[in-house]
């Protein structure tokens, strides 16, 4: 036994002598390879000018983070430097900074690793690399950091229990990665290779006969190996033939049936996923859709350990996509529910993207579900806020997160309680945060309506029995501009009427009645029936009086409001009347100095011919010109008034047409007599617009157009009185089928020009109705994509955007002449997919033009409100920007500046549509226009 014994010893001192003898190979190769390099370099580098630049560059990059610390390609760039410089101590500084902050990848961790291996010469430096190692294959699943791993570890087995740490440490790699079909099979044949080391270790010399107990080890050690053999050959992986084969050339013994059922049952498997693990080997990087739709068929297997490696791997490579851990810590959190896995993978997911609120709020919901220590959570908390979310609303939604996991920690049975003094202290501090902190940074609170405060009421209210509290806090809600809506005057009231008494509820209804201004009618109503069930004849007279009074007062301020707004709007029609009396003078007294007796024909020709194809081309959107006077243009815009649809509308008579304008049309035109189109059929008709000015027997060119829809019955062109073709038309089809299809060639090119083809539509009838057919709201699988060179095509484009994901459409944006703005819209089968487009192609120089690509998320369209013409809302959506690393805290909006203008200037949409902002009156901000008591109940109903 003790030769056994010391035979072993000297076996695994052997096998650690060559093991380390590899490193040290690996580490001269290395520091050959760095040799090599420094050599190259030297050359180039050997200015002293070029170290000082490196110099200055490494200093700016270390200021820059301690400004910003979340630069994440900061933090890349300065590794790489100090790296490059030798700059070991700093370099090991740097790496522990970012490591602190962000999760590192496998070639981050790679590098780093390889380093401090370089490095180690002690036994004590060892196990720092082990510490370190544990660090990283914390950080992703990555089969090569675990074999790393497994292989360093065997050169410590001549350490006490050595051999031992290195099965562990394999069995934990192959738990981890073990099924990883195109990677796990390197981690089974390193392991098997240590085994089969081990076993010639104890293979009895040749000749000697073994003692029992060294046939009873060799038996052992046999036995493992045909175990890691039958464990693998049971699991779908690349190349399971080969190893079956080994298996069969090793095994003395015939391969036993449960053996071969379990491998072909795993070759069947391997069947099935060879199709994904194709589509991700041909895919290019990040393969979000690749990993998508392996996610989903893992899914529908349903075997947890699978569905967990296949996020991992497709996580390694999508770090930055908040869907996709979202949608990973949702299966762990429902599915798995393993503490130190679930709260793992929640830490990692706030790292990688911790401008993203609700990968905090669900990383605290999970710490509290798995009943972490109360300081850890506050800790994280503390993280969460300082994060740097890109919106003020998200502190919010944060700090009611925690607020909700603070009350739920306070047993509300006691008077008081260190929880409950916790509670009360959280919720002043997160008042005063929004106020001195968000409010600086984003110059608005988040919360307008005192979610939280009203929250914090309702809890010192109805579970604390604490009115007087709660009345101090309605107090603070009504001072920070909420007193003028009456909706918060009766959250008030019904807190009141709930937990408080009679006396306090009059007190709340008669300041309602006194401050609330856009809907007075309601709390008075509720004020008088409170006094008609509860109140005495006294309360019930002063209640009448004083809403009587405010009312009346309401009243007279909006009358008043009505007449100003009244009389602005006449002057301004005033104003428009003179400017067009003016420019009707001008070009008569123009024409009149120009024009010689006897000339009047020519003169007239002469202004026909500034209606040339070319001007038009250039300036699409500018009115034609040469008409002497304003005749024309009235008429060109009473026939689009008619011809679009916008039928009802009261517009200013206009003159009759001259006898002699009316000569000047050719003949063909003049005969013909204005018809204006039937409304009873718009269903089988489609209105065309932007149509070239100069188009040549349009009849004719759009029949060839439009028969490939179905059959028309009549093709009408609008000309104007002097025979000239206004640009847009009626077609007219036999049936609604062929109408719906024609509207498919909307966009078509016409002569260089987009055709705009759209549903014919009576506006009096339909007034909700848009023309505008694409979405202004919030679209997450779609891209904006802003500073494209003009010359760009959509093919182009396409190539270039496919690399991300699937693409569904383009759309590249021209005005009316089809010329390009250099914007595009891109969308995307999926959200992921769309928020990886952004992270990769934002900053992108194309043709040396710097793209910027953000999800479509445009500003509301303002259209006046129908109470009050000329108001436009200001309220925007709020966006969620998917930022690459850093860019989440200092990019705070995506959006081009173009589409961040002032509500009060003009905003032009991609169809050539435009939509004037009118000032609104002062005297229309303060007091709302007057309403009936049937209106106000009406909008009450449809609250």
């Amino acid at each position: 036994m003790a030769a056994a014994g010391a035979e072993e010893e000297a076996a695994v001192a052997a096998a650690a002598a060559a093991e380390e003898e590899r490193r040290r190979e690996g580490a001269r190769e290395s520091e050959g390879e760095c040799g090599d390099e420094g050599d190259s370099d030297s050359s180039a580098d050997g200015e002293d000018d070029e170290e000082k630049e490196n110099e200055a560059e490494i200093q700016r990059l270390e200021e820059q983070l301690s400004i910003n610390a979340f630069d994440y390609n900061c933090h890349l760039d300065l590794i790489k430097l100090l790296r490059q410089e030798g700059e070991l101590v700093k370099l090991r500084r740097a790496r522990q900074k970012m490591s602190e902050l962000f999760p590192l990848t496998e070639e981050i961790w790679l590098d780093w690793l390889k380093d401090e291996i370089r490095m180690a010469s002690e036994s004590t430096d060892r196990e720092k690399v082990y510490e370190l190692f544990e660090r990283a294959v914390k950080d992703y699943i990555c089969p090569e950091i675990w074999l790393e791993y497994a292989q360093y570890s065997i050169g410590g087995i001549g350490q006490e229990g050595g051999i031992e740490k290195v099965r562990s440490i394999f069995e934990r790699a192959l738990t981890a990665v073990g099924l990883h079909v195109t990677k796990g099979t390197a981690i089974w044949e390193a392991y098997r290779e240590f085994e089969n080391a081990i076993l010639e270790t104890v293979q009895p010399a040749a000749g000697s006969i073994p003692s029992p107990e060294q046939q009873q080890t060799l038996c052992a050690q046999l036995e493992k190996i045909h175990t890691l053999f039958r464990r693998q050959l049971g699991i779908p992986l690349l190349d399971m033939e080969t190893t079956y084969a080994e298996y069969e050339e090793w095994s003395e013994d015939p391969i036993p049936e449960a053996v071969i059922k379990n491998y072909k049952k795993a070759l069947q498997q391997m069947e099935k996923n060879k199709p994904y693990e194709e589509a991700l080997l041909v895919a290019e990087t990040p393969k979000l859709a690749e990993y998508q739709a392996y996610i989903d068929f893992e899914m529908k297997a349903g075997d947890p350990a699978r569905i967990q490696l296949i996020y991992e791997r497709a996580l390694a490579e999508n770090c930055l996509v908040p869907d996709l851990w979202a949608r990973y810590n949702q299966y762990l959190d429902r599915q798995l529910k393993v503490k130190e896995l679930v709260l793992s993978a929640h830490d990692r997911a706030v790292r990688n993207c911790p401008w993203t609120v609700g990968l905090w709020n669900r990383y605290l919901l999970a710490m509290e579900r798995h009943r972490v220590d109360h300081q850890i959570v506050s800790e994280n908390f503390e993280k969460a806020l300082n994060a740097g979310f890109i919106q003020a609303t998200d502190y919010v939604e944060i700090w009611q997160a925690y607020l909700d996991y603070l009350r739920r920690r306070v047993d509300f049975t006691q008077d008081s309680s260190k929880e409950l003094e916790e509670l009360r202290s959280a919720f002043a501090r997160a008042v005063e945060y929004l106020k001195q902190e968000v409010e600086e940074r984003f110059s608005e609170s988040g919360d307008p309506s005192c979610t939280i405060m009203q929250n914090w009421a309702r809890i010192e209210a109805r579970l604390c029995n604490n009115m007087q509290k709660a009345r101090e806090l309605w107090d603070s809600i009504m001072t920070k501009g909420n007193a003028k809506y009456a909706n918060m005057w009766l959250e008030y009231y019904n807190l009141e009427r709930a937990h408080g008494d009679t006396q306090h509820c009059r007190k709340a209804l008669h300041r309602a009645v006194q401050c609330t201004s856009d809907y007075p009618e309601h709390v008075c109503e509720v004020l008088l029936s409170l006094e008609r069930i509860e109140g005495t004849l006294e309360d019930w007279d002063a209640a009448v009086q004083k809403t009587e009074n405010r009312l009346a007062r309401v009243n007279e301020q909006r009358v008043k409001a009505a007449e100003k707004e009244a009389a602005l709007v006449k002057q301004e029609e005033e104003k428009a009347e003179q400017r067009k009396q003016a420019r009707a003078e001008k070009k008569a007294s123009k024409k009149a100095k120009k024009m010689k007796p006897g000339d009047k024909r020519k003169a007239e020709d002469d202004d026909d011919g500034e209606w040339g194809q070319e001007e038009e081309a250039e300036q699409p959107s500018k009115r034609h010109k040469g008409d002497g006077d304003s005749t024309h243009a009235e008429e060109e815009v009473e026939d689009m008034e008619i011809e679009t649809g916008l039928f009802g509308r009261s517009t200013p008579a206009r003159p009759a047409v001259s006898s002699k304008q009316k000569e000047k049309a050719p003949a063909s035109r003049k005969e013909a007599p204005r018809v204006l189109h039937d409304s009873a059929k718009d269903n089988v008709t489609v209105f065309v617009s932007n149509l070239s000015y100069s188009m040549a027997d349009p009849e004719v060119k759009l029949k060839e157009l439009f028969e490939s829809c179905g059959e028309v019955v009549e093709i009408r062109p609008i000309f104007s009185n002097r025979g000239t073709f206004r640009g847009y038309c009626y077609v007219e089809f036999i049936d609604e089928k062929s109408a719906l299809q024609a509207l498919g060639l909307d966009r078509r090119i016409v002569e260089g020009r987009p055709m705009f083809v759209s549903p014919c539509v009576d506006k009096n009838k339909n007034p909700d109705f848009k023309v505008f057919r694409y979405s202004t709201a919030l679209e997450k699988h779609k891209l904006f994509i802003s500073g494209l060179p003009f010359s760009c095509t959509k093919e182009e484009l396409e190539e270039m955007c496919k690399a991300h994901g699937n693409v569904k459409d383009i759309r590249l944006v021209t005005n009316r002449a089809g010329k390009p703005k250099g914007l595009a819209y891109v969308e995307y089968e999926n959200e992921a997919q769309a928020s990886q487009a952004v992270l990769k192609m934002d900053g992108l120089t194309i043709k040396e033009n710097v793209i910027k690509v953000a999800i479509s998320n445009p500003p509301l369209r303002k259209f006046p409100d129908k109470p009050e013409a000329g108001r436009t809302s200001q309220s925007m959506v709020p966006r969620q920007i998917y930022g690459a690393r850093g860019k989440g805290r200092t990019q705070l909006s995506m959006v081009p500046r173009a589409l961040q203008r002032q509500s009060n200037l003009v905003t032009k949409a991609e169809n050539g549509m435009v939509q004037n902002s009118p000032a609104t009156s002062s005297a229309s901000t303060e007091e709302p226009k007057k309403m009936s008591n049937a209106d106000f109940a009406r909008m009450l109903l449809e609250k």
